[in-house]
């Protein structure tokens, strides 16, 4: 049988902030059989626009641009209900990289040094729906599998940080909770001390990083 993704083009939105890349990029899959870009975009914000307007099949997403970043875009796109494929390709392969693109709903995460071949088979895999791991980073997710974060946390500290991330006051947790604004701080002080951190947004994002909290994507009104 006929591959399908090989009969008709698949259609391209690149999202990088550096113009050499974009170009490289935009030149190489122009370039290659099987493949149309559509257009190109300098932050996440203009790439969630695009893949509104123009419905591509594939959107190439680096992390780390100004404005609104990578992974803010893909779980924008996935709030949205774009059916896009993301494909991450960017620079980083740490575990704060890697688990949150993926969790927040890329279909693949690749190297930017990643040899061309790899780079076009990666994007047509993604355009068939499937997941794409450069070598390192699958490595890295095994290794995260085999090794789960310990249980830093109590079950109460938890829950505690979970409305934290959610956006609550201290006032608004300890209302949820049926406990005092000070037991809130206490559990609070209790948790900078166990992830290292000073901090309510460095506890959450520490949290995130360490899995011990999934970001959730937020409840439709």
């Amino acid at each position: 049988m006929t591959d399908h993704a090989a009969e008709t083009s698949i259609r391209l939105v690149i999202a990088d902030d550096h113009p050499v890349v974009r170009d490289g990029l935009s030149s190489m899959f122009a370039s290659a059989p099987g493949f149309e870009v559509l257009a190109e975009a300098a932050d996440g914000a203009a790439a969630v626009r695009l893949a509104q307007e123009l419905r591509p099949d594939v959107i190439l997403m680096d992390l780390r641009m100004p404005g609104m970043d990578g992974l803010t875009a893909i779980n924008e796109l996935t709030r949205l209900g774009v059916t896009a494929r993301v494909l991450v390709l960017t620079t980083y392969d740490t575990d704060s990289h890697v688990l949150p693109a993926i969790e927040a709903g890329a279909t693949g995460y690749l190297l930017k040094d990643s040899p061309r071949e790899d780079l076009l088979r990666g994007a047509r895999a993604a355009a068939r729906g499937e997941s794409v791991l450069s070598p390192s980073v699958a490595a890295r997710l095994m290794n995260r599998v085999r090794t789960p974060a310990p249980q830093l946390l109590s079950q109460r500290e938890l829950e505690v940080l979970e409305l934290v991330a959610a956006g609550s006051t201290n006032r608004e947790a300890a209302a949820r909770l049926f406990i005092t604004e000070a037991t809130i701080k206490s559990h609070l002080l209790n948790i900078y001390a166990k992830l290292g951190v000073n901090d309510r947004t460095g506890a959450v994002t520490e949290a995130f990083n360490r899995r011990l909290l999934i970001p959730r994507m937020p409840e439709q009104s």
